[in-house]
Formats: C-alpha cells, sequence, structure tokens
C-alpha cells in the first residue's frame, strides 16, 4: 500500500487527506497546529517535512503563504534536507509564480520533481471529490501523479509548463470572487421580491443566471447562514494581489473586479472577513446606501 506525503493538512488538505485515506491510501501527514482530526481519520502524523521526504515517493503540500513554503521545503527540516532522485513534490496552495519556480531548481539537484499544483473548490467540494486539481510542470512526473490525484478528486488537468496551473487559478478566482459579489446583490435584491425563496434559488441556479458560486451560497444567504466558514473574504486578497500584479504586468483591465474589491474590503472593514463566510457579503451589499 502506497504511502503519501502531505504537509499542511489543513482546511482542503483535510478533506484531501481524507479521500486519499478512503481511497486506500496511507497517509503520513504534518502540520503546525492540531493534527487530531487526520489522525481520527486514519492518517499518521510526522514530526517534521524532511520526515515525510524521507518516507514518501509522493509528498504534497497545501500551504498558506510563500513564508510557509520557504519553511517546508528550504527550512532546517525542510523537504530538501530529504529530497532524492525519483521522488515529486507538489504545491497546492496559490502563491505568486516566482515564489513557487524558485524551489524548481534546488529540488532538481537532488534529482526530486517539483510540480506547481492547484485546487480549484471550497473545503465542501473537495470533500465530495468534485474540486478540480490543476497541475503544471514537467509532463511524465505530472502522468505519474494521475493514480494519486484520482485518490482525493474526480477531475485533474495538465496545463503544460510550470507556473500554468498557477496562472488559470487565478483566472478561476477573479471569477469566484465576482460571482459572489453578484450572488450577494442578486440575493439582496431577490430576497425583497415576496416570492418563494427556495424556488427561486432553484429557478436561477438552473438556469442562464446560475454559477457554481450561486448554487452553493445563495440559499446561505438566503438563511443567513455564515458558519462553518467555508471561505473567507479577507483570504480573497491573497488572490487579488496576484490577479492585479499579473494584470498589470499584461496591462489588461478588470474593472468588474475592481469594484467588487471595493465591497470586499467594506467586509473586511466591518470586522466579518475572517469571522464568518463569505456569503455574509449579502449583509455587506445591504449596508450599502444605493447612488442614483
Amino acid at each position: 500500500m502506497q504511502t503519501i506525503g502531505f504537509v499542511g493538512v489543513g482546511k482542503i488538505g483535510l478533506p484531501i487527506c481524507q479521500n486519499l485515506l478512503k481511497s486506500g491510501f496511507n497517509v503520513l501527514g504534518y502540520r503546525r497546529g492540531s493534527l487530531s482530526e487526520f489522525e481520527k481519520a486514519g492518517g499518521t502524523a510526522a514530526k517534521s517535512p524532511a520526515e515525510i521526504g524521507e518516507k514518501c515517493d509522493v509528498v504534497l503540500c497545501c500551504l498558506p503563504s510563500s513564508e510557509a513554503m520557504e519553511d517546508v521545503i528550504n527550512g532546517p527540516q525542510g523537504l530538501l534536507k530529504t529530497a532524492r532522485p525519483g521522488q515529486i513534490i507538489v504545491e497546492l496552495g496559490s502563491h505568486p509564480v516566482p515564489d513557487k519556480e524558485k524551489y524548481v531548481a534546488p529540488l532538481a539537484e537532488k534529482g526530486a520533481v517539483f510540480i506547481d499544483g492547484e485546487v480549484s473548490g471550497t473545503p465542501g467540494m473537495v470533500e465530495a471529490r468534485k474540486g478540480v486539481i490543476f497541475l503544471g510542470g514537467d509532463a511524465d512526473a505530472c502522468k505519474r501523479l494521475e493514480p494519486v490525484i484520482q485518490g482525493f478528486a474526480d477531475m485533474q488537468l495538465y496545463f503544460g509548463p510550470f507556473g500554468a496551473a498557477s496562472k488559470v487559478k487565478l483566472v478561476n478566482n477573479l471569477l469566484v470572487a465576482i460571482h459572489i459579489a453578484a450572488t450577494a446583490e442578486a440575493m439582496a435584491l431577490g430576497l425583497k421580491a415576496g416570492v418563494d425563496v427556495d424556488l427561486m434559488i432553484k429557478a436561477i441556479a438552473s438556469g442562464s443566471g446560475g454559477s457554481t458560486q450561486f448554487g452553493i451560497r445563495a440559499p446561505w444567504m438566503a438563511q443567513k447562514r455564515f458558519h462553518p466558514v467555508q471561505g473567507q473574504a479577507a483570504q480573497l486578497f491573497h488572490y487579488f494581489d496576484m490577479i492585479r500584479d499579473w494584470a498589470d504586468s499584461t496591462q489588461t483591465a478588470t474593472p468588474l473586479l475592481d469594484r467588487a474589491i471595493e465591497v470586499y474590503q467594506r467586509c473586511v472593514d466591518m470586522g466579518l472577513g475572517e469571522s464568518h463566510d463569505v456569503a455574509v457579503m449579502v449583509d455587506v451589499v445591504n449596508s450599502m446606501q444605493r447612488q442614483k
């Protein structure tokens, strides 16, 4: 039975690990916080990333920041310490492409392959195997990863060169941000229509105006269900910065995103950016005055 290493067993990492375990893999995991839920699901805790690298031919990481990635790969107990020929290491977290790319060569010197990965989906979608996995980098290594990815997701897509997966994720999350903001605006208005709300949501979700985000969050907005938190407004600013940097470098206008960011900033300023699911944006819209 193959053992997969996983570093960063958080909101996205935990359901990935749970699905891998259900698919018959052993999973050796590490995070700086508690691993109690991971161990309850059947995973085995490691003491460091280096220990995981020593014992696993495939290591998946899902890290919250470039700083965390630096520590996990290049730190005193990092993956570089135990990297070896034939090993595949995948970063599934979202970081600027140059921040990811700088580890390709150092790991290659040890014979390991570093892959640019991304996860498209909420924790709930990942738990239900509905998250889509984007991959970029060495084609042979990505081919070898296919059985592992199939252990936790029903769809995986290979986009070619290293960095391509990250760029596609930014395009995806530009739409996620706009769709959530649009859903909040539509529901703020729709809840005042005096119609059967559940039927209205069903009609829109199944019709030409629907989107994945509408299907997920419109019912939560109607029910004022903002917990448990599946995604935070504050967290999206991580992507906003990267999208704006890329748009600047390519001279691409983003008028809808620019306006949506103003609303997300209002959400953060209201103190709702981290404590509530981003579905709370419906309350943010309702707090605003209509401008004529």
